[in-house]
């Protein structure tokens, strides 16, 4: 056997003798999400994750990626840099459920929203489909370009501004989170 064989030999040993997770921040119940992500050039770091409980039911498991950690949820939605939030299902949830919690987030985090907030929040609702347990819904924020809704790995549109990126992102760390204050702490990283 040759040095160079040898060498990889040994080096494909180390790689399989390193844990499987080391490619993962985190995992919460059994849902792994990715240390870090490139998305058009931005590169973003995994803040937090979080588990969406109602009542005794597991709902989703979030994770929120940022350019850099940050625990400060207010200077999150202040800055305009880029954001990515997965929401990972871990049972099915029917279309009007999910758009009553967009529309209750909304009013509850932006009690004063304009009226073309107000009509991009609906256009959310519009782009929403019945979920399954496993499946995806994903939210990605790009200055300039706005937030990309992707729903079932089907990419269902831009929608733009800022505003609608703050609205949407307070919908899980603003002033009254839907989720609660302990999923916001935990997407904050606290």
């Amino acid at each position: 056997m040759s040095r160079l064989t040898k060498l990889i030999l040994i080096l494909t040993i180390i790689g399989l003798a390193l844990p499987a997770y080391s490619l993962y921040a985190g995992e919460l119940k059994g849902v792994k999400m990715e240390d870090s992500i490139d998305i058009d050039g931005n590169k973003l770091v995994l803040n937090g994750m979080a588990l969406r409980k109602k009542f005794i039911f597991k709902v989703y498991v979030a994770g929120l990626s940022l350019p850099q950690k940050e625990k400060n949820a207010a200077k999150v939605l202040q800055s305009d840099t880029a954001r990515h939030i997965i929401m990972h299902w871990m049972r099915g949830v029917g279309t009007k459920k999910i758009n009553n919690a967009w529309m209750e987030g909304l009013e509850d985090n932006t009690p004063k929203a304009s009226a073309e907030l107000k009509k991009q929040f609906k256009t959310l609702c519009d782009y929403m489909e019945e979920v399954k347990e496993g499946n995806r819904t994903v939210f990605t924020y790009i200055p300039g370009k706005g937030t990309t809704v992707t729903v079932n790995k089907k990419n269902k549109g831009v929608i733009e501004g800022k505003a609608f990126a703050d609205g949407l992102f307070a919908c899980w760390i603003g002033p009254d989170p839907g989720p609660g204050e302990g999923f916001k702490e935990d997407l904050m990283g606290e």
